[in-house]
Formats: structure tokens, sequence, C-alpha cells
């Protein structure tokens, strides 16, 4: 189906990567379930949003029913939600670890569940995930353990759905920032951030998109974790 309309399901769609990543897919005219905890309701009869916490097995499964109920069936499901917490690793509170875990790692598991069984039901699909470049270099001064934990296990798994699936239609893969220009991101800070990476600026929101929409657009390709990071993952 990489040619005709397709059902896309974002997480974290609201802001930032996924906002930007709702609007690329409906360029292309395929339909959209948009979901985050703020999403608000969309003029456009092509987005269903479904507003709550993806780290909630209930969440996962009123996204997925609405894509069915509004679109038929669910062709690719793009787990952008994510939490990033910079801490020094002893200073991360039972609080962070929890909140950090319930996004990153639940918030992957439920909805990727659901769709995966959907998908199985239609012999094709495709699972395309957000994890970190720091998961495979770790940069001095960004500390980033619970990232690495929880965004390191997506990169894991991906590689294990590709191939768990791969005879039955079933695509994963996963997209690897480096630091991208977002709302997360203050405008001061952009230059220190830029120079950690080999180039010597940060991404934009439309590097990580354009690799988005070429993974759910390469059927040959499965169980890639595609770096986007400005060159971090060859050195520094």
């Amino acid at each position: 189906m990489s040619n005709s309309k397709k059902v896309i399901v974002v997480t974290g769609a609201s802001q930032g990567i996924g906002a930007e990543t709702v609007k690329a897919f409906r360029k292309l005219g395929h339909q959209v379930v948009a979901t985050s905890r703020t999403i608000q309701p969309s003029d456009d009869p092509d987005i269903a949003t479904v507003a709550g916490d993806i780290a909630d097995p209930a969440t996962a499964r009123r996204v997925i029913d609405e894509a069915i109920a509004r679109f038929g069936r669910v062709d690719t499901l793009v787990n952008n939600a994510g939490i990033f917490l910079a801490k020094p690793f002893t200073q991360y509170t039972a609080e962070d670890y929890a909140t950090v875990t319930g996004v990153n790692l639940a918030g992957f598991h439920f909805i990727t569940q659901l769709a995966v069984a959907q998908m199985e039901k239609q012999s094709s699909g495709h699972v395309v995930s957000i994890t970190t470049t720091l998961v495979d270099h770790a940069i001095d001064g960004v500390p980033s353990v619970l990232a690495s934990l929880t965004k390191g296990g997506i990169a894991a798994a991906t590689r294990s759905l590709a191939i768990e699936y791969a005879k039955r239609g079933i695509r994963a893969n996963a997209v690897a920032p480096g630091i991208i220009k977002s709302p997360m991101h203050a405008p001061e800070t952009h230059a220190a951030l830029g120079a950690l990476h080999p180039v010597g600026h940060m991404g934009e929101m439309s590097d990580i998109v354009n690799a988005i929409v070429y993974l759910d657009s390469a059927p040959f390709v499965t169980g890639e974790i595609l770096h986007v990071d400005g060159g971090q993952i060859a050195g520094h």
C-alpha cells in the first residue's frame, strides 16, 4: 500500500515532531489518527484525534478502536511520544522513573501490541518508532541514563519485531535523532546544542519527519535504526 491511501496512527501528536508528522502524512493524502494528552479536535475529516495518556493501556485501546471505527484499518503506527529528562543518574527520583518508563516503554508497548494485532489481520503494516542517538553514542555533559534505558529498549524491540513479523507482511523500523530544533529546546540553547554534533548545528523537525516518511515508503527496509543525528553516531 505504499502508493495508496493509508491510515497512520501518530502518538505525541499535538506539537513538535508529532504534529509535523501528522501534517506530512496528510499532505501525502493519508488518513491520520493523532493522539496526545492535550490533542484538540480537528476540522479535517481525515484526522481523528484521541486525547489521553499514552502510558495508560486504555488510551492505547481507544486510539486503535478509533482508527478502526473511523477509517477501517491501521497501516502505520508512529511511536513518537517520549520524555527526556537530563539528570545525573543518582538524582532521578522514583517519580521520574515512573514517568519516563510509563511514556517511553508502556506507551510503546500497549499501542504497538494492539496495532500489530490489527496489522496481522491485514497481512501488512509498519511500526516506526522514535529513539535517540544517545542510545549508541553517549555525550559527556548530557546525562541520559533513563533515556538510554527506555529508548534503547525500543531500539532492541524494533529489531525483534522486525524479525518476528517479517514473514507476515509487517515491518518495524526506528529513527534515532540527534538534538532537534523543537519546542523542547529554547532558542538561546541552540548554539551550544548544535556544537554537540559533528556538522556543527542542530537538526530540523523536517529531517526527522522526512526519515519517517522514507521508512514508511521503503518496503524492503525492516529492522533498521536510522540515525538522523548530524554525524553523532560516527564519532566526534
